[in-house]
């Protein structure tokens, strides 16, 4: 959901997505004069909710803040000193309203302007014919371990504690939805006239298993297709999450190099035929790690149309089991690559690499902006299109995940701040994340490119694939290609740069050598980059908020 407003010279761009808000701000260039920041007040719940200015984290110099426990100050007293700004302690399906003040006068006294008000909702889980879940995970670690102190005690006790054995509140507020999604498709298949078939490479977390073996129990016509490489210990688990299941409702999946799909078509089951209904898909592995610690989607689709092109890839890997080389030609017959309008959606392995020749052709043609958020190693000319060129007029966010870093990008235009970062390209080095009271591998695993956001025709690319060329043609992958739909980007980009804006701040606060808390300006000084021709942030105002 989008909403705009403006006044003369002073503009509000909001985003809401499903568990994020964005507010962009504009002024123009006479009214940033003596500019000390913005005020944020915000109400939830409709006229019968109370407004709250919402916290800085930062002050100006010789004040402290009025908070102590939470280091923070109201933004009345200490405004926001950027034109973005994330809000990601919101809920999917609720209704806020905000006031954006522009504020004057001096840090003792600050005055703030007549304000421009928003009303808005976060969409729900449904955004249409799609729900669009992200766990918390990764960029909100040192959050959890805030809120959830006794968690990191349990597990100095019991360091192989299983996390379906922490405390409820603890595990629910990482996965957010991410489970509750998979375990709902499968509660849908009731009895008998339900199916479900089931694409996995890691099948391993407890109450999916359970939830699917229950499945069965109740009469669900079922059939699973597992990662089965010979000799990998990723086989014998999947196997041992599988044995209540019966032999002739599960397939051994032997690929051409791993069987990475995950998803989940459901189907009425009408004169002994499946009739697709809907599937689930994304970038979640069954595992603890991938609905729990790993930043990760699921993206359900409730059309038949999609779920028909889901189930014709599961039976064809259901028929060729042990032979990938089949699957390749039964894609490249099937599957034509393609990026219409509307939802497109596509399977690996194929021959040559005609889906990585179309992201690329997506990406390089942006018009305003790319956001991104990939993990391990991209296909060469995906990472130069996604990168960019010094000084083009492109804004780009992006966290690139290699299995032991995490890294962000953006096309910068401050050559200072290039030198600092030891990257070519005017690249950001961003810190790994810190596995600090928290067990397995931590990572943003997502694999989401977004062109053109802040436009009105934006691009998503999500799925299983790693957009890379292991994942074209070798191995077995599905993606998806959604384009014009402003509120499923929103759902997207909110979250994006939620893990960007975490890993900015952790860059810039681990390389501090002053050692010192940032502050405030205590004049309108810290404009001045937004107003100057060839930043970056002045990219970044004009093209999520045009007066």
């Amino acid at each position: 959901m989008r909403t705009y407003r403006k006044n003369k010279d002073f503009a509000v761009q909001a985003y809401a997505g499903t568990t994020g808000i964005l507010l962009a701000m504009n002024v123009s260039n006479r009214r940033r004069k003596d500019l000390l920041g913005f005020a944020l007040e915000r109400r939830a719940g409709g006229a019968a909710g109370k407004y709250e200015f919402q916290w800085s984290s930062l002050h100006f110099p010789g004040k402290e803040h009025t908070n102590k426990k939470f280091n923070a100050t109201p933004s009345d007293k200490a405004p926001f000193q950027k034109f973005r700004w994330g809000i990601y302690n919101v809920e999917p399906g609720n209704a806020y309203d905000f006031r954006v003040y522009p504020v004057y006068g001096t840090p003792d006294t600050p005055d703030l302007d007549d304000p421009l008000e928003l009303n808005l909702s976060t969409h729900s889980a449904s955004v249409g014919d799609h729900s669009v879940i992200f766990n918390r995970a990764v960029a909100a670690s040192q959050a959890f371990e805030r809120k959830f102190p006794e968690v990191e005690k349990l597990l100095k006790k019991h360091k192989k504690l299983p996390i379906e054995k922490w405390p409820a509140e603890a595990a629910a507020w990482l996965t957010r939805g991410v489970l509750d999604q998979i375990l709902g498709i499968i509660e849908k298949a009731t009895d008998k006239n339900w199916a479900l078939d089931i694409a996995i490479y890691e099948y391993e977390l407890q109450a999916i298993v359970q939830a699917v073996n229950e499945a069965h129990a109740r009469g669900v016509t079922l059939r699973i297709i597992y990662e089965a490489a010979p000799g990998e210990k990723q086989t014998a688990q999947n196997e041992a999450s599988l044995r209540k299941i019966p032999k002739a409702a599960k397939r051994a999946r032997v690929p051409l190099a791993i069987f990475h799909d995950k998803f989940i078509v459901l189907s009425k089951v009408e004169g002994g035929k499946r009739k697709p209904q809907e599937v689930l898909c994304g970038s979640t592995n069954f595992t603890e790690n991938g609905v729990y610690r790993q930043a990760n989607v699921v993206h359900v689709i409730r059309r038949e149309d999609a779920a028909t092109q889901y189930a014709g890839m599961f039976e064809e890997l259901w028929t060729t089991a042990d032979d990938g080389a089949a699957t390749r030609k039964w894609v490249d017959r099937n599957n034509p690559v393609e990026a219409g309008r509307g939802v497109n959606i596509g399977f690996s392995p194929r021959s040559g690499i005609p889906d990585l020749q179309l992201f690329e052709k997506l990406i390089k043609g942006a018009k305003r902006d790319i956001l991104f958020s990939t993990a391990f190693d991209l296909y060469d000319t995906i990472d130069d299109a996604l990168l960019g060129d010094p000084g083009d007029p492109i804004l780009r966010y992006g966290l690139q995940n290699s299995r032991s870093r995490i890294t962000g990008f953006h096309a910068d235009r401050d050559a200072d701040f290039v030198v600092k970062a030891l990257l070519p390209k005017g690249l950001e080095g961003w810190q790994a994340e810190s596995t600090k009271g928290q067990v397995g591998s931590l990572l943003v695993h997502t694999k989401v490119v977004i062109v053109d956001f802040t436009g009105k025709k934006p691009t998503v690319i999500s799925g299983s694939h790693n957009l890379s060329r292991n994942a074209s043609y070798s191995n077995d992958e599905n993606y998806l290609i959604i384009r014009g739909d402003t509120d499923l980007a929103d759902c997207y980009g909110c979250e994006v740069l939620r893990f960007y804006d975490h890993y900015r701040f952790r860059y810039y606060a681990s390389h501090d050598k002053t050692k010192k808390p940032p502050m405030l300006e205590p004049n309108s000084s810290w404009t001045d980059p937004y107003f100057k021709n060839g930043t970056l942030k002045r990219l970044d105002r004009e093209r999520f908020c045009a007066l």
